[in-house]
């Protein structure tokens, strides 16, 4: 058996992650008035079985206003929990442990499927036999031309919105999960808050990088009051924007999430005033946001997760064994191949016979190779 940083466990606050692989949370649009269905009982038990050692569930809304679009999970009210804490129970009894990542469109409310045109909805039929949610934003600035003009935040809304993220968080306690992750980047609403090209405010909310750090700072500190003191909160952010934010700006952010009681940060890129890295299908290269996770995991002092076309285990290996981030989270490779954890185990050689595999997977296997039949690399 070799040795492996990849597969070596990872300890924040109180959970022992068994290994560094995160599936990261993917957008699945089938949920009916925010609630987890069969698809998302199916779609995520398999990363489980396939041996990760964090599995994220969706973007998760915090109130139905927050809504992106029709399908979005939420977890905005009780009769929400059951059906997530199943998903959870069957998480943990594969030796997983479970994530939910907690967001609010703001200005982005309001959008049709990526797959049925991206644009905004037709604001003339009801959706799912209810009224269109409202669309709220720091400012009345649209997303993009032809997109509806948000409403701006009172602080009545303000405080609304962040009285939200802390309800769902203890809802996501009850349903037992293990870490949240709250959403601050590609132009969700927080990150609208952040750049100066969506948050025009002259109150305390804008303006000045302090100000327009505010809103994101409060949630931290709310959230991190209603979520256990022994689990791990992250935060997911752009680190660079197409709109001018910079990385230097991200190093001082993630030094106050971490005062603020955050454990690690998910180091994306993108998506204020375009659509986000993964969204827009544009050719990148391998492991392209890599270094936003190193810079920020040095200079901030607190672990970051590396995302962003991670397809190779000797790629992924190699960003946990020299440091440059302390989680690496996959998304389209684990719809591709749900059992891309083990398959990185035995051509690392760290589980050539697949014995961290559930014994009636592992039995099966063994025999194929005893057979004979040695997989292409």
């Amino acid at each position: 058996m070799t040795e492996s940083r990849l597969f070596s466990p990872l300890q924040l606050r109180g959970l022992t992650l068994k290994n560094r692989i995160v599936v990261s949370p993917m957008a699945q649009y089938v949920a009916l008035d925010g609630g987890a269905t069969d698809w998302h009982f199916a779609h995520f038990a398999k990363f489980a079985l396939g041996g990760a050692g964090l599995v994220f569930t969706e973007a998760t809304k915090v109130e139905r206003r927050g809504l992106g679009t029709v399908g979005d999970m939420g977890l905005w009210k009780d009769e929400q929990i059951p059906p997530l804490r199943r998903i959870v129970d069957f998480l943990h009894a594969q030796g997983s442990a479970a994530g939910i990542q907690f967001n609010h469109a703001g200005r982005k409310a309001g959008t049709y499927r990526p797959w049925e045109g991206y644009g905004t909805l037709d604001r003339s039929a009801p959706i799912e036999g209810e009224d269109h949610w409202e669309v709220i934003g720091p400012s009345a600035i649209a997303y993009m031309e032809g997109w509806p003009v948000p409403r701006e935040m009172t602080e009545d809304d303000i405080a609304q919105v962040i009285e939200s993220f802390a309800s769902a968080v203890r809802r996501a306690d009850a349903a037992d999960f293990d870490v949240i992750e709250v959403h601050a980047a590609h132009g969700y609403l927080l990150h609208q808050f952040l750049s100066a090209a969506s948050n025009h405010r002259t109150d305390r909310w804008g303006g000045s990088l302090e100000n327009r750090m505010r809103f994101v700072l409060e949630i931290a500190r709310a959230v991190r009051q209603a979520w256990p003191e022994n689990k791990p909160l992250f935060f997911r952010i752009s680190s660079v924007d197409e709109a001018g934010w910079t990385l230097d700006e991200s190093v001082l952010m993630a030094t106050e999430l971490k005062a603020r009681g955050v454990d690690a940060i998910d180091c994306s890129a993108g998506g204020l005033n375009v659509r986000s890295p993964t969204a827009a299908g544009v050719p990148r290269r391998m492991g392209f946001q890599v270094p936003y996770a190193e810079r920020i995991r040095r200079d901030a002092g607190l672990a970051t997760m590396a995302v962003g076309l991670i397809i190779e285990p000797q790629h992924a290996e190699s960003i946990i064994a020299e440091g440059r981030a302390d989680l690496v989270a996959l998304g389209r490779e684990m719809l591709f191949n749900p059992f891309w954890a083990h398959h990185a185990a035995a051509r690392l050689g760290v589980d050539p016979e697949y014995r961290m595999m559930a014994p009636v997977y592992q039995w099966w296997l063994d025999r194929r190779a005893k057979a004979g039949y040695e997989p292409a690399n």
